[in-house]
């Protein structure tokens, strides 16, 4: 009897721990600015700025009669040993993951999940996302 309850119990825990469902990845995916969180928005195209590594990314305000007409997504960059200004950026494609491959974004920029700057640049070989601020 003790043996047949043991078995019963056995059964009874080994279903309950098959029954735990796995962790998923995440599904959701971020491929355009969109879903970019940390956007500056109200940014002057040449005007000074701070942060060159982490959320560099904003957008432009209308600029009536000019050629940066609303909504441009500009970043925040240091041209060699100058202060760090607003420039035109190619095309944001979202949320990626730095290492990751990139092969159909090359020349593009991104943010990764935590705020880094990243673009996409062929390296010994293969495209990968790396820091955009070097």
């Amino acid at each position: 009897m003790r043996s047949i309850v043991a078995a019963v119990a056995a059964l009874v825990v080994a279903g309950g721990l098959a029954a735990v469902p796995a962790a998923a990845e995440p599904t959701t995916s971020c491929d355009d600015p969109s879903c970019v969180p940390g956007i500056q928005p109200g940014v002057v195209l040449g005007a000074l700025c701070e942060n060159t590594t982490y959320y560099v990314f904003g957008v432009t305000a209308f600029a009536p009669g000019g050629s940066d007409g609303p909504n441009r997504i500009v970043f925040c960059g240091s041209p060699r040993r100058y202060a760090p200004r607003w420039f035109r950026s190619p095309s944001l494609v979202g949320i990626k993951e730095l290492g990751a491959d990139c092969t159909p974004y090359l020349n593009m920029v991104a943010q990764a999940p935590d705020g880094l700057f990243l673009t996409c640049m062929a390296q010994n070989g293969r495209t990968v996302w790396v820091r955009g601020d070097t």
